[in-house]
């Protein structure tokens, strides 16, 4: 696996109009492998790597496949010397862009004094873009929410997207709920507060030159296209995971491609051929396969599908083959 490829740059900016969010312990680079194979447009972002596992952790954080640009790292931190340290290193390593998560509630990021919280400190958030900023090529961006606790107002909104587009950050990703820091867990901080996309909206209409995405509750490219008669890009993340096969449409539906949609069956195809050399390298099918068992949902024989490659998790022997096998019987199914 090489990180060779040069990435693009604030000179030759990546298209927004879709993405699909970072999502903690799911969109590794498995995830991200598996989803290029659907969309060559869609942009990917890593899950949440925090600057401490980058400078002192003992893994590769940073590793993805080549394939996967556009791709985005997340970045969780708000020390100003360690996240400019990690940008450089991201940009070393070929990453296309920097995201500053300024949206997770969970406790242990709050406690690390990143995330939502950091909504509450727009002069730090914007310091830490400036300095990430000066010291790389690369664009960096935030992810917030609308608000957080009380301060939920527009004008606390408008306030932080002023503060922080003032020191250089062109495209905010905005998730269009609020998030209570306390007495909400991180899930329901994904469902519980209202949805105010008209918010979102507004950002744009008063920052009509920064690039302003949508995140939360988005469910179909429909719904995308009906968010970008407003706005510069949607992101979904749940939907997606879960419904994996909708980005076979998104080069289509959101760019005007006009190549043919590609198969379920053309998906397996290089998917098995991904787990192979996966496995090659002393990897487990089941690190693939566990991101792909919403894939034929709908189908005739999706339970089956899905029950064949869970239970591979401890099977060593698993490959390819194996996911080839699973998707045989839909196929059957279907007949």
């Amino acid at each position: 696996m090489s990180n060779s490829v040069k990435p693009l740059n604030s000179t030759n900016p990546i298209s927004h109009r879709l993405s699909v969010a970072p999502m903690l312990d799911w969109t590794d680079r498995h995830c991200r492998y598996f989803y290029r194979i659907m969309s060559q447009h869609t942009v990917l972002y890593t899950e949440m790597v925090t600057t401490g596992a980058i400078l002192f952790g003992k893994g590769d954080y940073l590793a993805y496949n080549d394939e996967e640009h556009p791709v985005v790292l997340q970045l969780g931190g708000s020390d100003i010397k360690a996240m400019t340290e990690c940008a450089k290193i991201a940009e070393q390593k070929g990453y296309d862009e920097i995201n500053i998560n300024v949206g997770c509630p969970s406790d242990r990021v709050q406690n690390g004094r990143f995330g939502a919280c950091l909504m509450a400190e727009p002069n730090l958030v914007a310091e830490c873009v400036s300095e990430m900023q000066a010291a790389t090529n690369i664009p960096v961006t935030v992810k917030s929410r609308i608000g957080i606790d009380d301060l939920d107002s527009y004008e606390f909104l408008h306030q932080f997207i002023s503060t922080v587009g003032a020191a250089g950050c062109q495209h905010f990703i905005v998730h269009a709920r609020k998030a209570w820091l306390t007495g909400l867990s991180p899930k329901q901080n994904r469902d519980v507060p209202p949805l105010d996309y008209d918010r979102v909206y507004q950002v744009k209409k008063d920052f009509a030159n920064y690039d302003i995405s949508i995140n939360g509750g988005i469910k179909t490219l429909t719904e995308a296209q009906q968010h970008l008669e407003h706005l510069d890009g949607v992101m979904i993340g749940r939907e997606v995971y879960q419904n994996p096969y909708m980005l076979s449409q998104a080069d289509q539906s959101l760019w005007g491609e006009t190549n043919p949609v590609i198969s379920r069956s053309q998906v397996i195809e290089q998917l098995a051929e991904y787990v192979n050399r996966h496995v090659a390298n002393g990897g487990k099918a089941s690190h693939v396969f566990r991101h792909i068992l919403g894939l034929c949902n709908g189908l005739p024989g999706a339970r089956q599908f899905r029950r064949t490659l869970s239970e591979c998790a401890g099977n060593l022997e698993a490959n390819g083959t194996t996911l080839q096998q699973a998707y045989n019987e839909v196929v059957a199914a279907s007949l």
